[in-house]
C-alpha cells in the first residue's frame, strides 16, 4: 500500500530534527511531493540543501530510506552527520568486515535504521536487493534516493556504469517513491538520467544554478604556482581551500611548493596509498585552514561548508565539471572565490588529448563541444556568471557584478592582422618546407628571435621572419591561445602539439573574417579582490558579539576533537553567529536558534548555556 503524508509533516521533521523553521527554495515542494508518494528528479546547486530533500521524507515516512551514493570514502561522515541530529543512520559498503555488515543487516531487519547509505555497486548485488526486499516486507522502504545521479549519464562528467542497474528499482518496489538528485546537469544529461533511471513520470524540480556568493575569476597563466601562492596569501591566508590540477605529478609538486611556503597543503590523487588519501581527506574535513591540492578524484560529496576558495591551475575539460568543482566553495553562503589560471599550453594539451582519445568520432565531437564551451567562458568579455548559467539553460539578462569581467570590464582589440601573420607563417612552413612546429617556434619566427632551432632550420629566410616584432612573446601567446579557442587554428593529431590550419583559417587569411580578441592585462598576476578581513566582515557580527563568537568556536573545536568528528557536525558557523548575537540564557531560547534541533539541544544545551552565560 502506498503511504501518503501531509507536506506539513515534513516541516515538523525539519524543525524538530534539524532545527530549521522553514524550507529554502524548492525544498518544501520537493519534500511535500515525495511525502505524498511521488517520484522526483531534483537539479539543485551544491550548497542548495539537496540532502534535506531526501532525508526529510526518509525520516518522516514509515520504514527505512535507502540512499544510493558513489562516495564510499565519505559515507562515514554522512552517517555521523545524521546521527548528530538524532537520526538512526547506517551504511553498507566494502570497507566493513563481515561482523559489522551482519550488525547493520540485523538492525535493518529489526526496524532500527532510518536511513541506509549504500554504493551503487553494492545495490547492484542480488543479495543486497533480497535483503531490502525483506526489509520492505517487514518494515517498509520509505524512499529510494539516487544521489549524484548525473553519474548514470554518458554526458555526465563522472560516468559510473553501476548506476545503469538502478533503473529497474521502480519495478521491484513500485510503491516506494524514487528520487534522482544532482548538483549539475546540462539538458542532455538531464534527459539521459531521466531515461536511464526510468523516471519518465517523475516530477522535475530544477532550481537556479546561481551561486551569487562565489566570485568567478580567470587569469592568464604566468608562473601559475607563484600566481596561486600570491592569490592565497593576499586573499585567503589561513582559509580552507581546494586546488585542482590535471596530473598527479602536478598535484604533488604544487602541494610540496605550497607547503614549502608555509601553507598547510596536502596532496590527493588516485595514485596515492589509500591510507594516505584517507588521512589527508580526514585532516581536510576536521581541521581549519587546510588546502587540498587534488585531481578531480577529490571533492564529490564533500559537505565541508567553510571552503573559502576553489582554484584551478589547469583548464577544466568542461563547464559542467568546472561548475561542479567550483561549487564546493562557499556552501555556507559566505563570500568565496573560484580562481582559474589558464594559458596557451592548456588549450594545446586539451586539444591533443581529444584528438588522441580512444572514443569514436561522436565521442570526440562531444569532448570538443565541452572544451569549446569552456574556452568561450575563459575568453569572454561578458559576465562570466551569465555565461555559466546560460550553459545550463538559465537565461539571465543583467550582469552579476561579482565576477572579474563585471568588476573590471576587459578591453578588446582587432587581432585580425596578427592572426593573419601567424596563420601565414604556418602556411609557409607547411607549403614551402613541409614542416610543422608548435606555438613556441612559430612565435620565435614572428618575433625574429634567433635560437638554436630557428638557426638550424634557416627560419630567418622565411618571408614572415620578424614581421611580428611589434608584439611581446606574452602577447603572441595570447593571440595563439585565442585563435585556438575560436577554432581558427588547430592542433595536429601527431602527438607533438604541432599547429595546422583549421576550417576557419581560410576566412581569416582572406580578410573575410575579422578576429576580435580579448586584451590580456599587462600584469597577469593582478587580482580583482577584497582583503581577507573585508570578506570575513561580511559575517555581519556586531563588534560586541565577535568575542563570544570566538569563544563558541573554541568550544566547538574542543567538542569536535573529543568526538573525532568535523567541527561543522557539532554546529555550523551560521548557528554560532546567531548564538553569539542573540545570547539565549534558557533552554527554550536555545531551541529557537537555527540549527538547534531536539537531539542537539539535549546533547549540547547545558554546555552552551555555560559558555553563553559565563
Amino acid at each position: 500500500m502506498t503511504t501518503q503524508l501531509s507536506p506539513d509533516a515534513g516541516l515538523e521533521t525539519l524543525r524538530t530534527t534539524f532545527g530549521y523553521d522553514s524550507f529554502r527554495g524548492d525544498q518544501g515542494d520537493i519534500v511535500g511531493h515525495v511525502l505524498e508518494g511521488g517520484d522526483a528528479i531534483v537539479l539543485m546547486p551544491t550548497g542548495g540543501g539537496k540532502s534535506l530533500c531526501y532525508q526529510i521524507p526518509a525520516l518522516t515516512r514509515p520504514g527505512t530510506g535507502v540512499v544510493v551514493s558513489p562516495l564510499i570514502a565519505l559515507m562515514h561522515d554522512q552517517v555521523e552527520a545524521l546521527r548528530a541530529v538524532g537520526a538512526r543512520a547506517e551504511f553498507l559498503n566494502s570497507t566493513q568486515d563481515p561482523a559489522e555488515r551482519a550488525r547493520v543487516e540485523q538492525a535493518l531487519l529489526s526496524g532500527q535504521v532510518d536511513l541506509l547509505y549504500v554504493a551503487p555497486e553494492r545495490l547492484a548485488l542480488e543479495s543486497t536487493r533480497r535483503l531490502l526486499d525483506n526489509v520492505h516486507r517487514a518494515r517498509g522502504l520509505s524512499v529510494v534516493a539516487i544521489d549524484e545521479a548525473h553519474c548514470v549519464a554518458q554526458w555526465g562528467h563522472d560516468f559510473r556504469p553501476d548506476y545503469l542497474t538502478l533503473g529497474d528499482l521502480g519495478e521491484r518496489w513500485p510503491d516506494v517513491p524514487r528520487m534522482a538528485l544532482t548538483a549539475t546537469a546540462t539538458e542532455a544529461t538531464h534527459r539521459e538520467l531521466t531515461s536511464r533511471l526510468h523516471l519518465e513520470n517523475a516530477r522535475h524540480f530544477v532550481s537556479s544554478f546561481d551561486r551569487p556568493n562565489i566570485q568567478y575569476r580567470i587569469v592568464p597563466k604566468d608562473e601559475p604556482r607563484r600566481q596561486l601562492l600570491s592569490f592565497i596569501r593576499s586573499e585567503h591566508d589561513g582559509d580552507t581551500g581546494i586546488v585542482y590540477a590535471l596530473s598527479r605529478n602536478s598535484v604533488e609538486q604544487t602541494a610540496e611548493f605550497l607547503a614549502g611556503q608555509g601553507i598547510k597543503a596536502l596532496p590527493y590523487h588516485a595514485g596515492l596509498d589509500a591510507r594516505v588519501r584517507a588521512r589527508n581527506q580526514s585532516r581536510f574535513l576536521r581541521e581549519d585552514g587546510i588546502v587540498m591540492v587534488a585531481t578531480i578524484a577529490f571533492g564529490m560529496g564533500i559537505d565541508k561548508p567553510d571552503v573559502r576558495f576553489v582554484a584551478h591551475i589547469d583548464l577544466p575539460k568542461s563547464v559542467e565539471g568546472y561548475y561542479q568543482e567550483t561549487g564546493r566553495a562557499g556552501r555556507d553562503g559566505l563570500p568565496s572565490t573560484a580562481w582559474l589560471a589558464y594559458g596557451l599550453n592548456d588549450v594545446v594539451q586539451q586539444r591533443r588529448m581529444i584528438e588522441s582519445s580512444d572514443g569514436d568520432l561522436a565521442h570526440r565531437r562531444r569532448l570538443s563541444a565541452n572544451l569549446d564551451a569552456m574556452l568561450a567562458l575563459c575568453e569572454t568579455v561578458d559576465c562570466r556568471r551569465r555565461q555559466v548559467l546560460a550553459y545550463f539553460g538559465e537565461n539571465r539578462t543583467e550582469p552579476c557584478g561579482n565576477c572579474d569581467t563585471c568588476i573590471e570590464k576587459p578591453q578588446t582589440w582587432d587581432g585580425t592582422v596578427p592572426a593573419q601573420k601567424l596563420l601565414s607563417t604556418v602556411v609557409r612552413l607547411q607549403r614551402e618546407r613541409n614542416q610543422r612546429f608548435g606555438g613556441g617556434q612559430i612565435i620565435d619566427i614572428l618575433r625574429g628571435k634567433q635560437t638554436a632551432r630557428t638557426s638550424q632550420h634557416n627560419h630567418d629566410q622565411l618571408s614572415t621572419w620578424g614581421i611580428g616584432a611589434d608584439l611581446t612573446d606574452q602577447q603572441w601567446r595570447g593571440v595563439l591561445r585565442q585563435l585556438l579557442a575560436q577554432g581558427l587554428i588547430a592542433v595536429a593529431d601527431d602527438g607533438y602539439g604541432t599547429l595546422i590550419l583549421s576550417e576557419g583559417s581560410a576566412s581569416v587569411l582572406s580578410g573575410a573574417r575579422k578576429v576580435e580578441m580579448r586584451k590580456d592585462p599587462e600584469r597577469s598576476s593582478r587580482t580583482v579582490r577584497s582583503s581577507s578581513s573585508a570578506r570575513r566582515a561580511v559575517v555581519d557580527l556586531a563588534p560586541d558579539a565577535q568575542p563570544m563568537f570566538e569563544e563558541l568556536r573554541e568550544w566547538r573545536a574542543a567538542e569536535a576533537k573529543q568526538q573525532g568528528v568535523p567541527a561543522y557536525l557539532v554546529f555550523n558557523d551560521a548557528s554560532l553567529r546567531e548564538l553569539a548575537t542573540v545570547r539565549p540564557t534558557t533552554m527554550e531560547g536555545l531551541a529557537g536558534i537555527t540549527g538547534v534541533g531536539e537531539a542537539k539541544l539535549e546533547r549540547y544545551g547545558a554546555k552552551l548555556l555555560e559558555v553563553l552565560t559565563a
